[in-house]
This record gives C-alpha cells, structure tokens and sequence, in this order.
C-alpha cells in the first residue's frame, strides 16, 4: 500500500471528483473538532446516477492509486447521499437537493476549508488531464 498523508488523500480524493465533474467540491479539516475523521470531502451532483457514479469512480480510482478500500460505506436505496469511510478521510457524494437540506458544511463550520487551489496542487499528479 502506497502510504499518503490524510491531507494529501483528502486533495487526491477532491481532484478525482473533479475528473468526473463533481460539484461544489470542498475538504473539511476536522481533525482539531472531531475523532471521526481527519478530513470530510464533500461534493454534490444533480442526478442520483451521477452520485452512484462518482461513488463507484472514487472507489475505484483509489484502489488503484492507493490500494486502498473503504473500511465502510454507506448508500443510500436513491443514490441521494453516498458516503466512503477511508478512516482518515470520509467522502460525502449528495444530490444537491440533500446538500442543500443536510448542509454538511454549516453543521461544520468550524472546520478549516482547504481552498480549491490547494488541494488542485497537491493532487496535480493524479489528474486524468495531466
């Protein structure tokens, strides 16, 4: 197993999403508020299949990278909310009318957000469009 900081998993994770056209990406920062995790990934898309998609997608791409699987995984029946548990990293993928309803992102809003930038260069080297 390739072995990679929770930071760095967590960027890697956003940029894969951002091949597949996830939307609204953001990482959360929780490691100072929370023991569930180090970092959540969130991201949105407006279709279930898209969610399932992207799901699977995630998975897979980090298999490879990494080999790694989740140590758990949550979906839901309608594809609404999608959740991988990497430990370190936790990976919300929610139609963005349960991103809206749920606001992951205001319940946590004392998480630091890692900006866009950031995490784009440190997972250049995963991109799919080097």
């Amino acid at each position: 197993m390739k072995e990679v900081s929770s930071d760095k998993f967590a960027c890697v994770i956003a940029r894969i999403l951002d091949d597949r056209q996830g939307k609204d990406i953001k990482i959360l920062n929780i490691s100072n508020i929370s023991v569930l995790a180090d970092y959540f990934v969130i991201c949105s898309s407006d279709t279930s299949t898209h969610v399932k998609a992207l799901t699977g997608y995630v998975r897979e791409k980090i298999k490879d990278f990494f080999n790694r699987i989740p140590i758990g995984e949550e979906n839901d029946a309608k594809n609404r909310w999608n959740l991988l548990d990497y430990g370190d990293v936790i990976v919300h993928i929610l139609h963005k009318e349960e991103r809206e309803t749920y606001a992951i992102e205001r319940f946590w809003n004392h998480a630091f957000c890692v900006n866009e930038e950031e995490w784009m260069e440190k997972s250049k080297e995963y991109s799919e469009y080097k």
